[in-house]
């Protein structure tokens, strides 16, 4: 069945949690990276809970990357292209088929059926079917956002060779993993280089905060993103690099210098705006810390990984999925309690997981800690978007 959006008048005889992409792939991406965390926490320290021919840190770092932030992605791109376009949300069966996809590779993949081969063809078709729809409606509304389309297909490509090097077709196992992880960051300095400034600024102007403001995209940004993507290339080519690695030390403290002028110091009051800018500090402390690591080799790998990955992907998907979903279903721009207690738990699973890299920590409680407050802070989420996210619009009970 052939994507197409669904008109207006049609979006009302969908269930709520089928009226925009944003609605079943945001949910499913908290509760995976709740239920995914535990599931190798506990396949590391021994239980039978992957089947028997699945390479259990393989599968945590491709259920993470591409299971998780891949859900995330799918999610934001298919909700925001109705803002980019103007026209309405995907929704209805052919939402439901993909998510539907989505599952599929991921109960496939955990118990091991087909080997890698079959989770490969489905999920390498999910997201060239999400990057294809994408792309056609951003060319025919004339948008500016194909890169982005383009983004998420090579991120299908990553995944499927990832997929691959677990059934040894590849003597590099990791090339997967470094590419689809390093598209991620570009995602993250792309879309938030955008969303953060704006979104600082319309705080400050609402609460009369005065100047300074926020420095929007500019030309030194896109030229600061040119050399990150050029950097993490010569990562996936040369893994081992000590020049490499002293380019991201250089790239760590240009997207230093970019957060410095979004003014996030001024927006702690406001856990939605604030969590952005924690979110992106975790992009120059991770490239720093794998440029410390290829440069020096005194810092783990482990901690630049985790720092990009648990850090700056996870809560930066996190506050994302926050934000758009009360947005989307018309409902005031305000973090609670318990949505705030949320991100302050992803904050500090990530931040120990970091420390204990850092530190080379011995023993499981370190993992163990820091994999009860990441894959915490998720399932509250998932609590309290439960309702939000299944239930229609607040001012709009038709969408």
């Amino acid at each position: 069945m052939p994507l197409s959006e669904p008109s207006p008048k049609r979006i009302e005889r969908h269930p709520p949690f089928l009226r925009g992409a944003f609605r079943p792939f945001f949910l499913f991406a908290a509760l995976w990276a709740a239920a995914a965390l535990i599931i190798w926490v506990a396949a590391y320290s021994g239980a039978p809970v992957l089947g028997e021919v699945v390479d259990p840190l393989a599968w945590h770092q491709h259920e993470m990357l591409f299971g998780f932030a891949g859900a995330a992605v799918i999610g934001f791109l298919l909700t925001a292209i109705a803002n980019w376009t103007g026209g309405p949300l995907l929704g209805g069966a052919a939402l439901a088929a993909l998510a539907f996809l989505w599952l599929s590779v991921r109960v496939i993949f955990a118990l091991g059926l087909g080997g890698p081969w079959l989770a490969l063809v489905l999920e390498l078709t999910l997201f060239l079917a999400v990057a294809t729809f994408a792309a056609r409606e951003i060319i025919v509304s004339g948008n500016r956002n194909l890169p982005i389309a383009f983004a998420v297909a090579l991120i299908g490509v990553a995944a499927a060779i990832d997929l691959a090097e677990t059934g040894g077709v590849l003597s590099d196992r990791d090339i997967g993993l470094r590419g689809g992880l390093s598209l991620v960051i570009m995602l993250i300095g792309l879309i938030g280089g955008r969303i953060i400034p704006t979104f600082t600024r319309n705080w400050l102007m609402r609460e009369d905060r005065g100047a300074p403001m926020p420095v929007m995209m500019s030309v030194g940004d896109m030229r600061i993103l040119g050399f990150t993507a050029i950097v993490l290339l010569g990562w996936l080519v040369w893994p081992g690099s000590a020049l490499v690695g002293w380019l991201l030390l250089v790239a760590a403290l240009a997207h230093l210098w970019r957060l410095s002028r979004w003014q996030g110091w001024r927006t702690f009051a406001d856990p939605l705006v604030v969590v952005l800018h924690l979110a992106y500090a975790w992009v120059p402390i991770g490239l720093g810390l794998l440029g410390v690591h290829l440069a020096f080799g005194t810092v783990t790998r482990s901690a630049a990984i985790h720092a990009l990955a648990a850090g700056a992907m996870g809560l930066l998907i996190l506050a994302v999925m926050s934000r758009a979903s009360l947005g989307h279903t018309g409902r005031p721009l305000k973090a609670g309690t318990g949505l705030a207690l949320a991100y302050a738990l992803v904050f500090a699973g990530a931040l120990v997981r970091v420390l204990s890299a850092v530190a080379m920590l011995e023993g499981m409680w370190p993992i163990h800690l820091s994999a009860a407050l990441w894959a915490g802070g998720f399932a509250l989420f998932a609590v309290l978007y439960f309702p939000i996210l299944t239930r229609p619009r607040l001012d709009d009970p038709t969408l």
